[in-house]
């Protein structure tokens, strides 16, 4: 029987294998042109599920760390970025109180109500005081129709539930932009790093093509 990691391995080898290269550069302008605004450069920062390590690698910050349960993650990880492989629930090798910010990108879907939960309490005990979290999480609100189109889909949220177990497991949410960036690369825009400059500057775009939610919330 194939192991859960070797099974995410597996799955995420197939399902980005052809589109590494853009989704490499859309997360070079996303991170310059948006995410960066929220990491200070002096920040231990926390990429949890980190998968192809997009953020952590391309974001600015004095520590960095990744987090993914698919081994692959040790493998990419760029210089200066230490990758634990472990899961969302049960970061061992994270002391207490000790990360500033955490990225939480593409990752509460594929996992249970219990296991999002228990995961957002792990996050808090890792955020230092005043430390926030930064989640980007497709919201069934504006992608019902393609949310199952991914195998592993499994819990469907929106923005309102995801305020709703933030603030139940002690966050203060600072942010909520129910409509930010599309559902998926796979999808109409943004579909290179060109167009995701644009997209990200034109935030009335954001309100007809957004499928993803961007919420911030304080420890």
């Amino acid at each position: 029987m194939t192991s859960e990691p070797e099974h995410l391995r597996a799955l995420y080898a197939q399902r980005f294998a052809s589109e590494e290269r853009r989704r490499t550069a859309l997360w070079t302008v996303l991170c310059s042109d948006f995410f960066q605004a929220w990491i200070p450069e002096d920040a231990t920062v926390l990429d949890l599920a980190a998968g192809h390590c997009e953020f952590i690698n391309n974001i600015r910050a004095s520590t960095r760390i990744a987090v993914d349960l698919n081994p692959d993650v040790k493998h990419r990880a760029a210089p200066g970025v230490t990758a634990h492989v472990s899961r969302s629930d049960q970061m061992d090798a994270i002391a207490t109180g000790t990360v500033d910010r955490v990225f939480l990108s593409n990752f509460l879907e594929h996992v249970s109500r219990e296991t999002i939960v228990a995961t957002l309490q792990e996050v808090r005990r890792v955020l230092a005081p005043g430390g926030k979290l930064l989640v980007l999480q497709p919201n069934i609100r504006y992608c019902a129709k393609d949310y199952w189109m991914f195998f592993d889909h499994i819990t469907p949220i929106d923005d309102r539930a995801l305020v709703e177990v933030l603030r139940a497991t002690g966050f203060h949410v600072d942010l909520c932009i129910p409509r930010f960036l599309p559902f998926s690369t796979k999808g109409r825009l943004p579909s290179n790093a060109a167009l995701a400059r644009l997209y990200l500057r034109v935030r009335p775009a954001w309100r007809l093509l957004g499928a993803q939610a961007f919420v911030v919330a304080s420890r």
